[in-house]
């Protein structure tokens, strides 16, 4: 099955960002008004998780392909990536409690920056030394975010808070578990991007399904009733998260990691407008500054790499 690769996934980057976008939404929905953090994070799985696995099986049973073997090396970068995804999924919607919605999807945002890093590292896919310099221009933009609207002054104190501090870790959590999710995606000895972007999603989503639902049985086991009870909307927000996902899973199967996450930077606009509409937040004239900062940052990696 062969696809025009360029245009392709960057339409899928495109709808992937949507999806998150609206996944988020909700998320902050249920986690300021039902759910805890790891409750509302818990959904995305107990609703998508066996939705993947039987789309995956009806794939292949009309494709007339078969399930490939998972390695060793596959599952090493599948469960880091999905561990590291939950951390960073949990720090964002507890981000949002502190912060408002744009400031932290933007803050998360980082991974962009950080994802081309990680990718050098983990995977040997660099980028240029220019791309370097918009890299730190980026690093103003989180700067300027990282002040809350109310605190004046630049010092250490001022710009420090816990905020930043979960906007920042999500963003590093975020870059890890892509460029992991990219690793497994290349140890699939399978020619269908279709297959191995489904397999990947469905083997990841299935151990953090587990995983997560062993955690709050010993930490919060109210929380898995919560989640049920709360369904009409944690529903929505396992398929937006399969949709989402799957795009971002397919991306990556066919595109670097820096480059789809550059690309994804999209979501930035729709999370602005999802703050002014729906949220009738009011980002300062400070906070402003930074998106526009690192959405410029963002553009110049975009035509560098």
């Amino acid at each position: 099955m062969n696809f025009p690769v360029f245009d392709f996934w960057v339409v899928v980057t495109f709808a992937a960002a949507t999806f998150q976008t609206l996944r988020f939404m909700l998320q902050k929905v249920l986690a300021t008004a039902t759910l805890s953090p790891a409750g509302a994070t818990f959904a995305r799985f107990f609703y998508s998780a066996p939705l993947i696995a039987l789309l995956v099986a009806l794939y292949t049973r009309e494709t007339g392909q078969h399930l490939p073997t998972l390695s060793t090396t596959f599952w090493a970068y599948g469960l880091s990536g999905g561990l590291a995804q939950v951390i960073a999924t949990i720090c964002v919607v507890t981000l949002f409690k502190s912060r408002n919605f744009i400031v932290g999807v933007t803050l998360m945002k980082t991974e962009v920056i950080l994802s081309v890093v990680i990718g050098l590292i983990l995977l040997g896919e660099g980028v240029s030394i220019p791309a370097f310099g918009a890299i730190a221009l980026g690093l103003i933009g989180v700067l300027l975010l990282s002040t809350p609207p109310d605190v004046k002054g630049w010092g250490w104190q001022e710009m420090w808070n816990p905020g930043v501090g979960l906007g920042l870790a999500s963003g590093v959590l975020f870059a890890v578990s892509a460029v992991c999710y990219r690793g497994a995606s290349l140890q699939i000895a399978v020619e269908d991007p279709l297959l191995r972007a489904g397999v990947t999603l469905a083997a990841v989503t299935a151990s953090q399904f587990m995983g997560m639902g062993l955690w709050l049985i010993w930490r919060d086991r109210a929380q898995i009733g919560a989640v049920w009870r709360a369904r009409r909307v944690a529903g929505w927000i396992g398929m937006l998260s399969m949709g989402g996902s799957y795009g971002w899973f397919l991306a990556f199967t066919l595109q670097t990691a820096a480059y789809v996450k550059a690309v994804g930077q999209v979501e930035l606009v729709l999370s602005l407008i999802a703050s002014v509409l729906f949220f009738r937040e009011k980002p300062s004239l400070r906070e402003l500054a930074g998106v526009l900062v690192l959405c410029i940052s963002i553009l110049a990696l975009v035509l560098l790499i």
